[in-house]
């Protein structure tokens, strides 16, 4: 599933073509993706402008001009893919194209998803907060909202491994087992240490490798893995700088350390880490 790098790079793509322009029209190709199309969803859109694009944790939001928000979650396999080269003719929508989002300029977004567990919806911009998918989320990683005080106060109680902890949407936005694995190897930390165990100044350390390890895949431009891709269509690069993740096997690139990472499972997910640099 795309995380927080992934979409956050899809959104800044969108903001050129998407943000204060106009929606002429929506092309929607099927009733539901993982739930239905809100009722008159294509001439809801059709002529609002977006006056705001932003990412509230791994959903994009549209603020329209009449007080709406369009919600967009990729899902496990959702890509957008943008098109506005006058002088290119937009490809023929395919099996899994589902939506179309025709720009007052022609320009055109495309939301493709062939395992159709993304989310297209309208929300009212009162409701942002208090909606069923985004009510309780925590602070943004990135932002001002988030430090080591408010990661030490979210942990401090909890008796469950420091890994599953961190995936917990009510403790911090947005972060996912990739960024958490990559995080908690930077900092030195095992996986299966309890949360509360974690000393004041290996939570500072903890607390630095996460936003470090987001804005590096960020500048990278995400991660490619299986089905997504950026925006524009390229892939993303970050995959080639993981040091733990997916390496289950393979020698550590710590330096003067020989070890082989090893993976484990934690609440379902795979857990991939070295035994020797993380304690």
């Amino acid at each position: 599933m795309p995380e927080l790098p992934e979409v956050e790079t899809v959104t800044r793509g969108l903001t050129p073509v998407m943000e204060g322009r106009v929606v002429n029209h929506v092309v929607q190709r099927r009733a539901n993706l993982r739930f239905p199309f809100p009722e008159g969803f294509v001439d809801r859109m059709a002529g609002r402008t977006i006056n705001q694009l932003t990412r509230r944790a791994k959903y994009i939001l549209g603020y329209l001009d009449d007080g709406q928000v369009l919600l967009i979650h990729l899902g496990m396999s959702g890509r957008m893919t943008i098109h506005n080269d006058p002088t290119v003719e937009v490809p023929e929508a395919g099996k899994h194209d589902h939506v179309d989002f025709v720009m007052a300029d022609g320009a055109v977004v495309r939301f493709n998803d062939p395992r159709r567990f993304g989310v297209i919806t309208l929300i009212a911009g009162d409701e942002v907060a208090s909606h069923k998918m985004l009510a309780g989320i925590g602070p943004e990683p990135l932002g001002n909202a988030f430090n080591a005080d408010v990661l030490a106060a979210g942990i401090a109680k909890r008796a469950s491994p420091i890994k599953t902890v961190l995936l917990d949407q009510k403790l911090v936005a947005g972060l996912g087992n990739i960024y958490v694995c990559e995080a908690l190897f930077r900092s030195g930390i095992a996986p299966d240490r309890l949360a509360k165990d974690l000393k004041p100044g290996e939570i500072e350390r903890l607390y630095r490798e996460i936003r470090l390890v987001l804005e590096d895949a960020i500048a990278a431009g995400g991660s490619s893995l299986k089905d997504y891709r950026q925006s524009n269509g390229e892939l993303g690069y970050f995959q080639h700088n993981f040091r733990v993740y997916g390496r289950e096997g393979e020698t550590c690139i710590a330096d003067g350390c020989d070890s082989t990472i090893a993976r484990i499972v934690q609440a379902g997910r795979s857990t991939f880490f070295c035994p020797t640099c993380q304690k």
